[in-house]
């Protein structure tokens, strides 16, 4: 009997359940293949007691449509970068990459499917290099990997996100005020291009266009007639003024290596005020509400045909890469070129022509 090893890294997602349910039920065709889950991503085999967990139909059923993922995830630690306390009281990291390839071995594990973001698939190019068989599957709300036309779990993310803006407008209506959201994308401005755009945003401020605060205000002003009026703003948490730093959080947790954005949206409102704005203003901080819930069906759709993919992949032996779609087809890359490039966006993408031509300022 083959085992194959699947793994959900990084943030949660709406679709993850979906694709481990797939991969399970493609591999329910073949006879000789065991499925098993890890536990926290890498955590649960480099973990003594072992944690790792059988998935076969019964497990699965009916999980297409939950959020999160039943094997649960982590974006802290890692086979590369194991969280280690010194005697001193002080944290170190440590690579257990070797140490968790020969306990894979140990296992009888035949092959990983690792579901992840750009970090994950990055982990999943390293093993690779070291002789794993590891195929990746992209993941992640951010939609920022350039090596496929889309990621499952974005359009439930730009869904939540649009009807957050819709919510907004009829308060900011009502109270003739300022509201800013504040949506999460790193350092990729998808999710709040696609919100500002369906929500009828007047402004949407991106990680890839820094945003000059004069120009804010300048259009937040023409909203306005003796005091009466309102002005709904999305921003991206990657967000920043020309000449500053991304916001960021203080991070505390042990193994997290990501700058922890946030906090851009009473950034902007402090920065408005400074320039003089004189209308009320209120902040909204989308946050993990975004990745959380119910996956649309578009994203059961795609996350359903990754995970098919994904299997088949293994059994043609088509390791060291990266399922992708590109329409209308699911294909492969290579893990190489799948991390090579981020998705951003830029001046020229459609979407930002299309927001420009009814009005949307970009503050630049």
């Amino acid at each position: 009997m083959k085992r194959c090893l699947i793994v959900t890294g990084g943030g949660d997602c709406p679709g993850l359940n979906a694709v481990i349910r797939a991969i399970v039920k493609r591999a329910s065709h073949e006879k000789d293949w065991e499925i098993v889950g890890s536990i926290e991503a890498f955590n649960g085999i480099l973990r003594e007691p072992t944690e790792i967990v059988v998935l076969d139909e019964h497990k699965v059923a009916g999980i297409h449509y939950l959020g999160g993922t039943i094997i649960q995830t982590t974006n802290k630690g890692g086979p590369f970068a194991w969280p280690v306390k010194n005697k001193d009281g002080t944290w170190s990291a440590v690579d257990r990459s070797d140490e968790m390839l020969r306990k894979m071995q140990y296992l009888g594990i035949d092959a990983v499917i690792n579901i992840g973001g750009d970090g994950s698939q990055r982990i999943s190019q390293k093993l690779f290099e070291k002789g794993c068989n590891v195929i990746g599957v992209p993941k992640t709300i951010d939609n920022d990997l350039s090596a496929t036309d889309s990621t499952f779990g974005y359009q439930t993310a730009v869904q939540i996100a649009t009807e957050a803006v819709d919510k907004l407008v009829t308060t900011a209506a009502s109270h003739n005020r300022v509201l800013i959201l504040e949506v999460m994308g790193r350092y990729a401005g998808w999710i709040a291009l696609n919100a500002a755009v369906a929500g009828g945003a007047e402004i949407c401020l991106l990680p890839e266009f820094p945003y000059d605060v004069d120009k804010v205000l300048e259009r937040v002003n023409k909203r306005f007639a003796r005091d009466r009026g309102f002005v709904n703003i999305v921003i991206s948490e990657g967000a920043h003024a020309r000449g500053k730093d991304y916001s960021t959080l203080s991070q505390q947790e042990i193994g997290y290596e990501n700058r922890r954005l946030g906090g851009v949206a009473n950034v902007l409102m402090n920065e408005l005020k400074d320039a003089g704005c004189e209308h009320s203003i209120r902040t909204t901080v989308l946050g993990h509400l975004q990745r959380g819930g119910i996956p649309i069906a578009y994203d059961r759709v795609l996350a359903t045909q990754f995970g098919v993919k994904a299997f088949e992949m293994v059994l043609n032996n088509e390791f060291g890469k990266m399922v992708s779609y590109r329409h209308p087809n699911i294909t492969s890359v290579s893990l190489e070129e799948a991390i090579q490039t981020p998705n951003l966006v830029g001046a020229d993408t459609s979407l930002m022509k299309t927001a420009r031509g009814i009005g949307i300022s970009f503050g630049d």
